[in-house]
């Protein structure tokens, strides 16, 4: 079945022409162009995320882009034994003249009232128990696989897995210890977030299966930590750090929450997760560049707090001085 024909049978869109926008090919239909994509999630993601995308369109994200149904009502399409589901995005730029820091403070403040808690796609104070998983998963797969096959790919990952079940363990701890910081305020409530912020707000279309329920400390960690594996990140940092603070104060709490989240090496995780059960070439082209680079990464989190503007010894903030 041509695309066009499936598109109209499910979902009454006449496309017009085929284009690529961000890398992703989409069908035109008069102002808006649409994605197919295949999805292994189930539903009650989608429809939460569905949810929380089309409040962020009503709330002035008009490159938000959205899921929509089919005639069904349905949000998932089978075809062929795979599950697809269309989403729909204005096609305009967008050309704001706003920081990255103020613009992803006015997002988590327009986030932080949206007032249904998502379940599915929420990790608002879960990251302890999530990081324990995460690190399980790797102690018990990882050495499995590297064991079935002794390629370069695992044999980097069995040389750095010892360094990198210490860092795991050691940001476990300190999260831990920071759910019992009692100096927080109201900008520590869950707000939308990303599943990893990467600038997305100046993209020309946010995906709404990027989208998640979390601490708004999430996505300053992750572009922090985008910064941190380039050189000479401080005037960057020191910049949307201080944008971010002028449109929304945080707390003690809210500190300790970015730091932890940059001490866990999340970076290292995506790329094992991502190459496990692939091809391992590209993959241990990745993870050696990422090896390499830690470093250089470690260096930029021992001066996070400095580029903060948080003085440790006076506000009792702890850190790990072996970094």
């Amino acid at each position: 079945m041509q695309v066009s024909d499936w598109l109209y049978e499910n979902y009454k869109i006449h496309p017009e022409t085929k284009r690529w926008i961000a890398g992703k090919e989409c069908y035109q239909a008069s102002q808006y162009v649409y994605f197919i994509t295949s999805t292994d999630n189930n539903e009650i993601i989608h429809m939460e995320q569905a949810v929380v995308a089309y409040y962020l369109a009503e709330n002035g994200y008009s490159h938000m882009a959205i899921p929509i149904p089919n005639q069904q009502g349905d949000w998932l399409t089978p075809y062929e034994d795979v599950n697809y589901m269309v989403v729909k995005g204005l096609d305009s730029r967008t050309d704001s003249q706003a920081t990255n820091g103020s613009l992803l403070a006015q997002f988590h403040q327009i986030g932080s009232l949206y007032h249904y808690e998502p379940q599915a796609i929420s990790s608002y104070g879960q990251w302890k128990q999530l990081w324990i998983d995460k690190l399980s998963w790797i102690e018990s797969n990882v050495e499995k696989a590297a064991q079935a096959g002794a390629t370069n790919y695992y044999r980097l990952v069995m040389d750095i897995l010892p360094y990198l079940i210490g860092i795991s363990e050691n940001a476990i701890q300190y999260i831990g210890e920071s759910e019992q910081e009692l100096r927080y305020h109201e900008s520590d409530q869950g707000t939308i977030a990303f599943r990893r912020y990467m600038n997305q707000l100046q993209q020309p279309l946010m995906w709404p299966m990027e989208l998640v329920y979390d601490h708004p400390a999430r996505d300053i960690a992750e572009y922090l930590r985008q910064l941190f594996l380039q050189p000479h990140p401080d005037e960057a940092v020191i910049h949307f750090l201080q944008e971010y603070q002028k449109n929304r104060p945080v707390s003690i709490f809210f500190w300790r929450l970015v730091y932890a989240r940059l001490l866990f090496p999340i970076h290292i995780y995506d790329c094992l997760e991502q190459n496990l059960s692939t091809i391992q070439d590209k993959g241990y082209e990745q993870l050696k560049d990422l090896v390499q680079l830690q470093d250089r990464y470690e260096a930029n989190v021992s001066q996070f707090f400095e580029w903060a503007d948080l003085d440790c010894d006076f506000l009792q903030v702890p850190m790990l001085h072996w970094l």
